[in-house]
């Protein structure tokens, strides 16, 4: 052990203060004198007694406490920071407290959520789902990769969070004042995505790279012609922090040549006004191994180096607001030849087959890996820029400037094998995954790092081997200008024995390394498995920067519009009206009853209803569900919601609070009577 704690405590002292803070969820009863209880555990350990016979029995050493006592967070205790992470295939986001590592939330974004009543009727969540929707198609399903928090000066502020579905090539807004997804915008461009969502310093705009090459706006085209007819494109979706809004009249793209964007990172401090996103297959290969064509994973794996593609953002959106764009399906797009032209778009050689582009917490340097070489390559913005005044390019087939390598290479450092993503802390280190090893590397950063750490600058200081195949990892505000340390978790592909055999299909695993203590050891201090697969990106934030609600703001306050609802409905306000065949009710919800509790409705009606939770009482959340109608809501203190349906079955059906709100929650139901059509 390296840590102060280690060195100066024996294994006495730890597993008594391990029983003092209750570490184990166990009940733990530790006696004076130290004397056995004599209570056993049913199972092969003992679970109660004194502390050192519960170590000895469940087989804890030194290092085991120091892991718990990190992370043990005890109830009623608030983590100091939240993590928010995506939900991979469950289209959502989960909300993980550190250092607990306990999932407080998910938020419900792609896909209906049924607890939160999202996509079950409500007219808000249902409005925001069908933004999503392709072409009069219903999507109900996503594929969460990368959230992004709003910035202001390039630190996290704490009011929104954006990600994006590669599967569906769209982008949601998250309120962090109620954590509830706002709206859901689907990119015309293309029917995928994976380089989103990535944030200007200011959240100005959001960043959306491409993905797989696909003619713009995903009209056919044979493959035969991919170089032809196939394109690449990057999505800048203007953002209005008033609203809380995607502006998308006021967004645009850019045309790229076919090969496959990735990720992309924003310029900040000195590089700011600057975007820098990740491409492979410059090969431009189309497979086809039916045909006796390479594969894929041969094909555009060929060259030694792909491209870094450079935006110059402020001219880009001068170009786009000046109209010097075409449209497709409605959409503003620079033309490549254009973003020629402009001065807007230079390519980077970097190591091939990369995966991320990380920019240094100065702005100074931008940080590639290629998982088909064992090195991180800087590059230098101010060498960047040198490189461009300088001119004198060689082109790629479709015109695009490209700068020499070793003209804006700053150093490459051996991590190690299948490095992939680079996150920062306040000490002057950089974190980078190693997927086939799989570790996590702490190297040192030069420049203006130099003097926060004792080793010599760009060197390779340590690692820490993670359990399994790590993708991406999260520092605690490690991608801002003011990185905080302390901790960084691991985001494992693999779990394989670290925990209990569940059948064939296994959780994630997201390992939580302490990156705070002296030395250069960053042990993995606990293990969270993630039971959908298969997430990707998070980003954590200090749970002291966000300020969401207790309660709506008012009675009958409407989530999606953010003011009262034209409908609220106050106590002594209950109705029930009929139009011809459409009959409308205005409801209340209060511990406990539903007024009315009796809704008499004819077959064939259509109706509409109005309830509003007069809760004002933290945490006074009510649910309600009608069966057969698929009608399920999760109404919070203080909201006002709306749902249609059509009454095609006759007969009676009990509606009943879906929340264990008070002591008579059972008795919160009412009838709704549908009288057969004669």
């Amino acid at each position: 052990m390296n840590s102060w704690l280690a060195k100066n405590l024996n294994i006495k002292t730890f597993v008594g203060l391990f029983a003092l803070i209750m570490l184990i969820s166990l009940a733990v009863s530790c006696r004076e004198d130290g004397g056995d209880t004599g209570t056993e555990a049913s199972g092969s350990a003992e679970v109660s007694g004194n502390a050192q016979a519960i170590a000895d029995a469940r087989g804890l050493t030194p290092a085991d406490i120091e892991a718990a006592l990190k992370t043990y967070t005890p109830s009623g205790t608030h983590d100091d920071y939240i993590m928010f992470a995506s939900g991979g295939h469950s289209g959502q986001i989960y909300v993980i407290g550190m250092p607990s590592m306990r999932i407080i939330k998910t938020i419900a974004v792609f896909t209906p959520e049924p607890w939160q009543g999202y996509g079950y009727g409500a007219e808000g969540t249902m409005e925001v789902l069908a933004g999503g929707n392709i072409d009069g198609s219903n999507i109900t399903w996503g594929d969460t990769h990368h959230p992004a928090l709003s910035e202001t000066g390039g630190d996290y502020d704490g009011e929104f969070v954006f990600i994006n579905d590669k599967a569906n090539g769209r982008v949601a807004v998250i309120d962090l004042k109620d954590f509830e997804t706002k709206q859901i915008v689907k990119n015309p461009l293309a029917l995928g995505d994976h380089g989103g969502t990535f944030v200007t310093p200011d959240t100005e705009w959001l960043i959306e790279g491409g993905q797989y090459g696909s003619p713009l706006g995903w009209e056919y085209a044979s493959i035969a012609d991919y170089q032809e007819d196939y394109r690449g494109m990057v999505t800048f979706w203007k953002f209005d922090r008033a609203s809380g809004r995607i502006l998308e009249d006021q967004s645009f793209a850019i045309e790229l040549p076919p090969y496959w964007q990735d990720l992309c990172d924003a310029g900040k401090l000195v590089s700011d006004g600057w975007v820098f996103c990740n491409s492979f297959n410059t090969e431009m290969a189309t497979g086809g191994v039916e045909d006796g064509e390479p594969p894929f994973e041969a094909g555009a794996s060929q060259n030694d180096m792909d491209y870094m593609h450079v935006f110059n953002l402020d001219k880009a959106v001068e170009v786009a607001q000046s109209g010097n764009t075409i449209e497709v399906r409605g959409f503003p797009v620079i033309p490549l030849d254009t973003a020629v032209a402009e001065e807007l778009l230079y390519f980077v050689p970097e190591p091939k087959s990369p995966h991320g582009v990380d920019v240094t917490p100065d702005g100074a340097y931008m940080v590639v890996s290629g998982k088909l070489d064992p090195h991180v390559s800087v590059y230098s913005f101010e060498k960047m820029q040198d490189a461009i005044a300088a001119g004198g390019f060689e082109f790629d087939t479709y015109g695009v400037p490209i700068l020499a390598f070793d003209d804006v290479v700053e150093v490459q450092i051996e991590v190690g094998l299948g490095p992939l993503h680079t996150q920062f802390d306040d000490k002057g280190y950089a974190y980078t995954s190693l997927f086939l090893e799989p570790s996590v590397a702490r190297w040192t950063l030069g420049g203006s790092f130099s003097d926060l750490h004792e080793e010599e600058d760009w060197t390779l200081v340590h690692k820490t081997p993670v359990q399994y195949n790590v993708g991406h990892i999260a520092a605690a505000e490690g991608d801002t200008v003011s990185p905080d340390g302390q901790y960084l978790v691991s985001m494992n592909k693999w779990a394989i024995d670290r925990f209990n055999n569940v059948g064939p299909l296994l959780p994630q695993n997201f390992q939580l390394l302490d990156i705070g203590a002296p030395g250069t050891t960053m042990p993995v201090i606990y293990d969270l498995p993630i039971p959908d697969g298969e997430p990707h990106y998070a980003q954590i934030i200090r749970a002291d920067k966000l300020s969401p609600w207790e309660v709506y703001p008012e009675i009958g306050w409407n989530p999606h519009t953010g003011e009262i609802d034209e409908n609220v409905v106050q106590l002594g306000e209950e109705r029930i009206e009929r139009n011809g065949n459409q009959v409308e009710i205005w409801m209340t919800a209060v511990r406990s009853h539903f007024t009315p509790e009796h809704v008499e409705i004819k077959q064939g009606d259509h109706v509409i209803w109005h309830i509003t939770n007069v809760e004002r009482a933290y945490d006074a959340t009510h649910g309600f569900s009608i069966p057969y109608y698929n009608i399920n809501l999760s109404i919070e203190p203080g909201e006002a919601t709306t749902f249609e349906f059509d009454a095609t079955e006759d007969g009676v059906f009990a509606y009943y609070c879906t929340e264990f709100c008070s002591a008579l929650h059972l008795e919160m139901t009412g009838y709704m009577m549908i009288e057969p059509n004669e």
